[in-house]
């Protein structure tokens, strides 16, 4: 039986850019020779489907579940009616034994597995670290305040975030998730 991937995930206040980094920092981890999976936290309702298609009008039918399959991409859709919000693990868990190297995630602040934290200077939120635990790294595009000893990281540079991804993951293969800090 194979070990669960590493995972490690991108953790900011909306509006800081996770989306913008990991969709240039994603490109630089395949390139470098990683299979990724990504699972985005979404804080309000959201519908991947289009009114009209086949696929929304059976599941407005009624199906609780559907899976869209073509030759290039498949997906799966489930309605959760009277969920509470969803939790990391659970995704986990229904992403079962992938073929990856690698599970980004995006969001689930509060949950606990290794994070880098985005800090922009402009932005007046609060900071994550150091009270999280879970924050190994801090990714930011000028001085932090206070202090940190974690690694900073540039923000605004993919290249050197891809490479810090890359080094923890080929030195901490086949461990469990905890593991990857």
């Amino acid at each position: 039986m194979s070990q669960t991937p590493p995972i490690l995930g991108f953790v900011a206040f909306s509006g800081t850019g996770k989306t913008t980094l990991l969709t240039r920092v994603i490109p630089l981890l395949r390139e470098a020779g990683l299979r990724v999976a990504l699972i985005k936290h979404a804080h309000h309702q959201f519908d991947i489907d289009t009114p009209g298609k086949d696929s929304y009008r059976l599941r407005q039918a009624g199906a609780e579940h559907v899976m869209i399959a073509s030759r290039g991409r498949w997906v799966w859709m489930a309605e959760t009616p009277g969920q509470q919000e969803a939790r990391l693990d659970e995704m986990l868990a229904r992403l079962g034994e992938l073929d990856v190297d690698l599970i980004l995630i995006e969001g689930f602040k509060h949950e606990r597995y290794p994070k880098i934290e985005l800090r922009r200077s402009e932005l007046d939120n609060p900071r994550l670290y150091p009270e999280d635990q879970d924050i190994i790294a801090v990714a930011s595009d000028g001085p932090l305040e206070p202090p940190t000893q974690l690694p900073q990281l540039d923000l605004n540079d993919p290249a050197a975030i891809a490479t810090f991804i890359v080094d923890r993951v080929r030195g901490d293969r086949g461990t469990q998730p905890e593991a990857v800090a």
